[in-house]
This record gives structure tokens, sequence and C-alpha cells, in this order.
């Protein structure tokens, strides 16, 4: 039996990821495979580490990219922190932190939830009570979470994180390439990543490093680490100076990051974050001038990740539905307790550009107006033009 060559369509990927990816990182795919112990191969491993701390706002020494998507980053992070019947303490607002706290428990942790309504951010007290009552080894809290589009502060939960003598653990996966992560800055002792997201590249790599009380912690285990793909003592012979064989590493998905991590300091990460946010002050703009609301506390939305309350009386699949096939536009639905009352727009990396936003102003339009939802008169892509034009 014969199949048929697979020829995907070509989207417009505004959903929460993967994003659109730069043609540069899609030939950086196509290059020649070498060895994974290929000196070729080992210098790109090298540069890639370089840009990586570059991006993370880091000198940490073990700053690598693990082979996997973004959640292999969260177990690598967990499972080698975390030893049967250690305290962790995860912040949950969204299925992202929910999704922390389980692979702890897997890990064998002792884990205990605070839990805010999805789109809401924690407070430094909150987070003070909860470390304080726990004194947990590791907390655990989400940046930007992808469910939700909720934008987490930081400072002043780190500072009462180390006050208590716990380890900071941060999802990074949505925010890393479109807002400042500055982990040293922050003090995070490790944090994890995807490639898929603002890094503009396809999926199958997770970023992640751990700073030096992390690399203490791992040092004194007293417990194997209960992955042996994942276990960061094997992976830093690898990535280090010993270069010892661990397993085959994605050699293709390695070079689409060093490119797509080329690109990101070739743009520079102040005006990759300058334009992330302007794109989202034009999307914002075009969504209020058809009276759609975002779901979350404006002070804490993301650039990147917008999520919207889906206006009464639309056919939320319906919608997205039209948007794919009638023009080629991905957006992603709710999660969890958010199905089907808000819709997720995507501006990440590549796909951060005005003719996308404008575009898709024009797409949601026509798609409410055909479902007989009433608009107001204005003009959705004048509005955002206008955030354009001032900019």
């Amino acid at each position: 039996m014969s199949f048929p060559a697979a020829t995907p369509p070509s989207r417009l990927l505004m959903g929460p990821g993967p994003s659109q990816i730069h043609p540069q990182v899609l030939s950086a795919l196509a290059a020649p495979t070498v060895g994974h112990l290929d000196p070729v191969f080992l210098r790109i491993m090298d540069e890639l580490q370089s840009m990586l701390r570059e991006v993370f706002g880091t000198t940490n020494p073990m700053t690598m990219a693990v082979s996997g998507t973004g959640s292999a980053g969260m177990e690598t992070c967990v499972v080698n922190l975390v030893e049967p019947g250690d305290r962790v303490l995860c912040c949950v607002n969204g299925v992202f932190g929910g999704r922390m706290a389980e692979v702890a428990e897997r890990a064998g942790a002792e884990v205990t939830r605070i839990e805010r309504p999805f789109g809401e951010v924690f407070t430094a007290e909150e987070v003070r009570e909860a470390v304080q009552r726990v004194r947990p080894k590791i907390t655990g809290i989400v940046h930007a979470e992808t469910s939700t589009g909720a934008w987490q502060p930081l400072q002043e939960i780190s500072d009462v994180v180390h006050e208590a003598d716990s380890l900071l653990l941060v999802d990074c996966v949505t925010s890393l390439g479109g807002v400042p992560v500055e982990v040293d800055k922050l003090g995070i002792d490790a944090a994890y990543s995807g490639t898929q997201k603002c890094l503009s590249c396809p999926p199958g790599l997770a970023p992640v490093t751990f700073g030096p009380r992390a690399l203490e912690v791992m040092d004194r285990r007293t417990h194997k680490v209960c992955s042996w793909y994942l276990d960061i003592g094997l992976l830093r012979n690898y990535w280090g100076s010993n270069r010892a064989y661990h397993h085959t590493a994605p050699i293709n998905m390695n070079y689409a990051l060093h490119e797509a991590l080329r690109l990101v300091l070739d743009e520079g990460l102040e005006q990759r974050y300058a334009r992330h946010a302007l794109h989202h002050r034009a999307l914002r703009a075009g969504l209020a001038a058809m009276g759609i609301q975002y779901s979350g506390n404006p002070q804490y939305c993301l650039p990147m990740l917008n999520s919207v309350l889906i206006p009464e009386g639309a056919d939320d699949a319906q919608v997205r539905s039209q948007l794919l096939q009638e023009f080629g536009i991905e957006i992603g639905g709710g999660l969890g307790p958010m199905k089907g009352r808000v819709w997720r727009i995507g501006l990440m990396g590549e796909t951060a550009r005005s003719s996308n936003v404008l575009l898709f102003l024009s797409a949601l339009q026509q798609c409410l107006l055909r479902q007989g939802i009433s608009l107001p008169a204005a003009s959705a892509t004048a509005a955002a033009s206008v955030i354009y034009l001032e900019s």
C-alpha cells in the first residue's frame, strides 16, 4: 500500500503555539545532518548555550536545550530537584501550574497547592504565607500562563521564596523571547521553556537553566534521578567539556534553535520585547473596537498570548473553524474552566507582525458578522492602525 507525500497547508499560526517560523530557521532544519559528537556540532552546541544564556538573562554554566518539548523541560527541572518526600509548593492559576504540581507528585514530592482563579496572578503575601507554613524545598510558579494569558510578577515573590530558603522554579515556556525573563536579576534558581513560542522554532527542544543553588541541591541528592533520560547529572557531561555520550541529540532541531536564537539576538532583546508590546496594543485596540474584552486583569495580560472573552451569541468552534478553513488562521480555544469562554490569540515571535494583526481583525469581524453578531460600527482595523501610526 502506497501513501501520498505529506503536503501540509500554509497556515497563519495565531494560537497559543506553535508560532510562525522564519524561513532561515526552516532552512537550518534542512542542513546536512552530522554526528552528535562531530566537532562542528559540538561547536554549534557551545554557541547555542551562549545564546540561550543571553536570552535567559543569566551566566549559569548549566544552560542548555533538553531533547523534548516544553513539558520535557518542566520534567527535567522537577525530577532533578525533587527527591521522594521533599516538600514542594506549586502556585496554580492555570493548566500549566497544575501540570507542574502533578509532575512533582509523580516524582515523589509532598505537594502543596495554592490556587488563584484562572487568569489571576499571585501576590507576594499569598506566597509568603504559604512558604512560611509549608517550608518547601522548592516553590514553583508560572511566569506566563499559556492557558489564561496571565503575566505573573516575580521579583517580590522571589524575595519571599528565598527568605524561606526555598528554591524558585519558574515556567518560562511562553515568556522566553517575548518579555524579559532575567533569571539572574530575579534570582530564579531553575527555569525551563520551549522552542515553539516566542523563539519561533519548531517544537522539539526545551531550553533549561540551573543556577548555583539548584546545582548544589542536585549534587547533594541521596536518590537517583527518577528519569535516566532527563538526568542533568548525566546530561551535563554531554553538554559540558567532557562530551560524554548520553543520547543521540536531535541534530537538525539544534541547528534550527541555533538559527532562531541568532535571529532573536540580531533583532535585539529590547527591540523584540517592544515589538511584541506594540502588536499587542494594536490587537487590543482592534478587539475593543469590536466590543471584545480581555478575560484577565489588563495590568497582568501577556502581550504574546491574548485571552479574550467570546462575544455573547458567538459559536466558539464555528468561528475558529471558519478562521482556519476560509482564512488559514489558527487561534486557540480555552482550556479547563475557560473552555468555551475564551479565545487565545497568539502574537509570538515571527507571528507578531502588523500584517497578521490587521488580517486577523478583518477576518474575525467577518466571521462574527456572518453569525449575526451585532458589532459596533467602528472599524477594528482602523483602530489598530491608529496604534501603528502613533508608534
